[in-house]
């Protein structure tokens, strides 16, 4: 399945979509990486996997690896071919789990993606980064990476279950590493000022206005007003 993804997938996407890829080479060679991105449609997460120089390991709901027969087979395969790791988002440990998913891989010297907002942008506005992504490189000193997407949004709008033909832009910002605040991985002030200077080169890179507020859907909006 991963050669079916680097030697059919990842040219056919580049035939099909033609990505324009920049930065790319920001990626370091070896070592543990956190590539942090914005969020704008489903297909990000296959974007930035096909386009990086290295494996790039992202979360992925569990239920999508539990379907049954040879189509849930293959689905399954395919996601793990791609780097996703299987995660149960529907407990209170989500959130932990997702963490402790992500200080593995870098442990092991990888490359972790994530989106700081949390979820898609519906307004197309950059949101307030939660302070995870700080947890994750002052816990394990991986550099960080900014992403910018730009245009996956026309690909697969909200709502679209296939994706459509839309260029796509994919910029990969100079790393920043977080060594001086070594040993203050436990200071909320610090995570914040990491996660902000994280948001702050992901805005530039993706053109977006940046809102200080964290993204809620609507429906979550609802449920809070009830």
């Amino acid at each position: 399945m991963q050669l079916f993804i680097r030697y059919v997938l990842a040219p056919l996407v580049r035939v099909l979509w033609r990505p324009r890829v920049l930065g790319a080479d920001h990626i370091p060679h070896s070592g543990p990486v956190i590539l942090a991105a914005n969020h704008r449609a489903a297909v990000d997460t296959a974007f930035i996997p096909l386009v990086a120089p290295r494996p790039v390991a992202f979360l992925g709901k569990a239920e999508y690896f539990t379907g049954c027969g040879l189509r849930g087979r293959l689905a399954a395969g395919f996601l793990r071919a791609l780097g996703y790791i299987p995660v149960d988002r529907g407990n209170v440990r989500a959130g932990l789990a997702a963490l402790d998913a992500g200080r593995t891989v870098l442990s092991r010297g990888g490359v972790f993606g994530i989106y700081p907002e949390g979820t898609r942008s519906l307004d197309g506005m950059l949101h307030r980064g939660h302070t995870g992504v700080a947890s994750l490189a002052l816990s394990t000193g991986a550099v960080v990476v900014p992403v910018g997407l730009r245009g996956t949004e026309r690909v697969q709008p909200v709502g679209r279950r296939f994706p459509r033909l839309a260029r796509v832009e994919i910029r990969f910002g100079e790393p920043l590493e977080f060594s001086r605040y070594e040993g203050l991985e436990g200071a909320p002030a610090i995570r914040r000022a990491v996660t902000d200077e994280i948001m702050d080169a992901i805005a530039d890179l993706s053109g977006q206005t940046y809102v200080d507020s964290y993204h809620r859907r609507p429906d979550e909006g609802l449920r809070a007003a009830a």
